[in-house]
């Protein structure tokens, strides 16, 4: 790590250790190795060492007391909604339970979102959603990472247009549970028809200002990926 800058020597850090806190090979409860044997192991600064022990303390990650140590917090604590740690779980095959829970975040938040963008969005807004339809169109069922990216944007713009600041705090969450979609499920193998269908519903409640037709519609758009998420599940996966 030591031939990287001092903001990739931090990130690189921080990712190793959260890789490790959540694959369990550092387990919750156990005790950190003190900070000279950290900076020697992992080959950084004092100075990188304790900004990274900071940022895994306010993560709910680690707790540092004088002289008992640095420990590993039970992942009750843990924020989850930070895109370093979604990112982290999803890499490294998180249980079912949390790709049940972020399903359950969409199925909660995005509903709503889209009722209060059909309510405010502007004219701007409108066209984002409006663009990341088209780009989903125009990406076709052959070309994944197009259309995953496009799909992404579509309903990240969803939420922006709410309006509600407290709806774009949870985007990460809501990319993440795309993302873990597109992994668990083969987008190729999906009908490429139902989804356009699925998306112009809710494109098209929103552009008519009607909330309540925007609300059902995301809600049945859910609906189906909450399907698929699951028949993925139950399927063996490979390492």
């Amino acid at each position: 790590m030591a031939s990287r800058g001092k903001g990739g020597v931090r990130e690189a850090l921080l990712q190793n250790l959260i890789e490790k806190i959540v694959t369990g090979k550092i387990a919750e409860g156990s005790t950190l190795p003190n900070e000279a044997e950290l900076t020697e192991t992992f080959g950084v600064s004092r100075t990188s060492l304790r900004e990274t022990m900071q940022y895994m303390a306010a993560l709910g990650m680690v707790r540092s007391r004088t002289r008992a140590g640095t420990i590993v917090l039970p992942k009750e604590n843990w924020n989850y909604l930070d895109p370093l740690v979604l990112d982290v779980m999803l890499s490294c095959g998180a249980d079912d339970g949390f790709y049940a829970s972020l399903i359950d975040a969409r199925q909660l938040l995005e509903p709503a979102a889209a009722a209060q963008a059909a309510a405010n969005a502007n004219a701007r807004q409108l066209y984002q959603i409006s663009k990341a339809f088209e780009d989903m169109v125009d990406a076709n069922s052959r070309d994944t990472e197009a259309w995953s990216a496009a799909d992404l944007e579509f309903h990240t713009a969803i939420i922006n247009a709410s309006g509600n600041w407290v709806y774009r705090q949870f985007a990460s969450a809501i990319r993440a549970a795309l993302l873990a979609s597109f992994r668990l499920t083969n987008r190729a193998s999906q009908s490429h028809e139902q989804a356009i269908s699925k998306h112009q519903d809710v494109l098209e409640a929103i552009r008519m200002r009607r909330p309540d037709a925007a609300r059902y519609a995301m809600e049945q758009l859910i609906g189906v990926a909450r399907s698929e998420i699951m028949e993925a599940l139950r399927k063996p996966r490979r390492d």
